[in-house]
């Protein structure tokens, strides 16, 4: 295990592997898009704290906690919903346009790796995206433009206009089962790459967390880009400690 502090030192070492990797993985948490305004949840004041989630049983059980989680949910959105990609975001797209990153795995909501310009096709997402919603009955597609306008208007927990089913935000809450073809796909990428970069990731959260774990027990060599010691540093082949923009800027063109 190599730690990297230096910024300089850090570049070099990151393009160092990447040149000599074939099949690249990237998996991505809340840090890489602290710098674009969107919040961490577990920083000091984070705004997640004051609008927590409302956890998934009770959104099923009681259609007030709907409402409440529907407030909050807007509520988080004021806060947020004008990020736009951030350095370490464009970085991992020209890094999938050069054919170099083969998937992106994320933990975040927030569509920035979609804005940045990534396809979906290479994009998965582990908690869902929090830029659209669903319904829980038949799975339509709802826009929130519209949910929202319902929802103000008339104070009550929107239902699906195709069956009346509840109507969610297409993210994966405390207590809801997570998407079984996302994490089939995160696990068939995390075993077939030679390199695993997890950025931005406290890598405590699971089961996501499993997957950089997963890779180097594949024999991929794993990096760890966090501004804090994460858990699986020990299992790492080099750790890079420093802000994840800086580090990632000459990447991203």
């Amino acid at each position: 295990m190599v730690i990297l502090n230096q910024i300089g030192e850090a570049r070099t070492a990151l393009l160092e592997l990447i040149e000599q990797s074939d099949n690249i993985v990237a998996f991505t948490g809340a840090g890489i898009s602290t710098e674009c305004g969107v919040p961490d949840f577990r920083s000091k004041d984070s705004p997640w704290m004051r609008y927590k989630p409302i956890e998934f049983n009770l959104f099923l059980s009681d259609v007030l906690m709907r409402e409440e989680a529907w407030r909050r949910k807007f509520a988080l959105d004021d806060i947020y919903s004008m990020a736009q990609p951030g350095r370490g975001h464009y970085a991992l797209a020209n890094l999938v346009q050069q054919g170099k990153i083969s998937a992106i795995i994320t933990q975040n909501i927030d569509n920035l790796h979609q804005m940045s310009g990534v396809d979906d096709e290479h994009i998965i997402e582990l908690h869902g995206n929090g830029t659209y919603a669903t319904c829980l009955s038949c799975g339509l597609r709802h826009e929130l433009a519209n949910v929202r306008h319902d929802f103000e208007t008339t104070g009550a927990a929107p239902e699906c206009r195709s069956c009346g089913g509840p109507v969610k935000s297409a993210t994966i809450s405390f207590g809801q089962s997570m998407p079984e073809e996302a994490m089939q796909r995160a696990h068939d990428v995390t075993r077939a790459c030679d390199l695993f970069l997890a950025i931005g990731s406290s890598l405590v959260v699971y089961p996501a967390a499993a997957f950089p774990l997963l890779a180097a027990q594949n024999n991929a060599r794993l990096v760890i880009l966090n501004g804090e010691a994460t858990p699986l540093d020990s299992e790492a082949d080099l750790i890079l400690r420093g802000d994840i923009g800086d580090i990632l800027e000459p990447f991203s063109s």
